[in-house]
This record gives C-alpha cells, sequence and structure tokens, in this order.
C-alpha cells in the first residue's frame, strides 16, 4: 500500500551543539513524503523531500546564516532529500537504512524508532505513524563552516541529531 505524509500531522527538527555548552533546536517547516507498506501492514519503504530555504531555528539571522554559502546553500541546492535502501522491523521497532543527499552529496545514514501499524481513524481513513532518530556528521555533507574557540572546541558540533515524527494516510484515501 502507498502513503502519503499528513504535513499538519509531521515534524523534521534537528539538534546542534552551541559553543559545546548548550544545544540549539530547529526544524525544516516545509516537506513532503510517502512511503509503502506490505500487504501486512509492514513499512517496506520511506521517501521524503525537503525544502532547505525552510529551515527554524527562531531566530531569523541563524537561519539566514544556515542558508547561506556557509551551510545549506539553499539558491544551489534548494531540497534535502532522503530514500531509504532497507527497512528491517521487529514488532514496533524499526531500522531504517537510507540515502541522505544535502548541498549535491549523497550519504547513506541509519535511522532507528517506532513504527506504528495503520490503523482507521475516526473519519475511516487509515493512518500510519513513524518517529524515528539518528546522528549525522554535518561534515560529511560538506557543511564545514565553523570558528574555533578560545577556550578550546568551535562554535558548532558537527554531530547533529535529527528527529522525525511522521503520520500518513493510505494514498487511497488521500485522494478522496
Amino acid at each position: 500500500m502507498r502513503w502519503t505524509l499528513d504535513t499538519a500531522h509531521a515534524e523534521v527538527e534537528f539538534a546542534a551543539k552551541h559553543l559545546m555548552i548548550s544545544t540549539v533546536k530547529g526544524r525544516f517547516k516545509v516537506f513532503d513524503g510517502d512511503g509503502t507498506t506490505d500487504a501486512q501492514g509492514h513499512l517496506q519503504s520511506v521517501r521524503m523531500e525537503i525544502d532547505a530555504a525552510s529551515i527554524d531555528t527562531n531566530t531569523a539571522d541563524r537561519d539566514k546564516h544556515l542558508r547561506s554559502p556557509d551551510f545549506l546553500d539553499t539558491d544551489k541546492f534548494p531540497k534535502i532529500t532522503f530514500d531509504s535502501t532497507k527497512v528491517t522491523q521487529d514488532g514496533d521497532e524499526v531500522t531504517i537504512e537510507g540515502n541522505l543527499t544535502i548541498r549535491g552529496v549523497t550519504k547513506p545514514i541509519t535511522l532507528k524508532g517506532e513504527y506504528m501499524a495503520p490503523a482507521k481513524d475516526p473519519w475511516g481513513k487509515e493512518r500510519a505513524a513513524l518517529s524515528v532518530s539518528g546522528k549525522v556528521n554535518r561534515k560529511d555533507w560538506g557543511l564545514t563552516w565553523n570558528v574555533a574557540l578560545e577556550t578550546g572546541g568551535v562554535l558548532v558540533s558537527e554531530e547533529i541529531k535529527v528527529r522525525i515524527e511522521v503520520e500518513a494516510v493510505a494514498a487511497e484515501a488521500a485522494a478522496a
């Protein structure tokens, strides 16, 4: 079965260390995606496309910098994409391996979390949900800008934590 993302019930978030002492969180406001399940409702594939310019850290100047060539270079690379290559499911636990493309660079990543099997909502539509997270090193995608601190360390961590919460609607129901 094919599923389409219900973006009103979804979030794509990230977190990075700032000054090596605090965590700055952000999200992408605009994204879309879909997935497939087998006849038993087990997750088979996931695909997402994110509008890189929709980045939001609740600070306009920081968001402008993150859109610049120092980071995402959204004028040149407007989309961030993820395409699964392997899905492993054990009950509600799921591991999704796939290719993440940022700034034209594609690298494999692994996301782990929970998949909630399809169920009918009060309006008769089939819905499923996915909650996964992972970690990436931003330098792997050419996001190398940083500032060394006098006390040692750097302004922005290389490790970025990613968290994705999505709800999807069966494609047949979404088209109705």
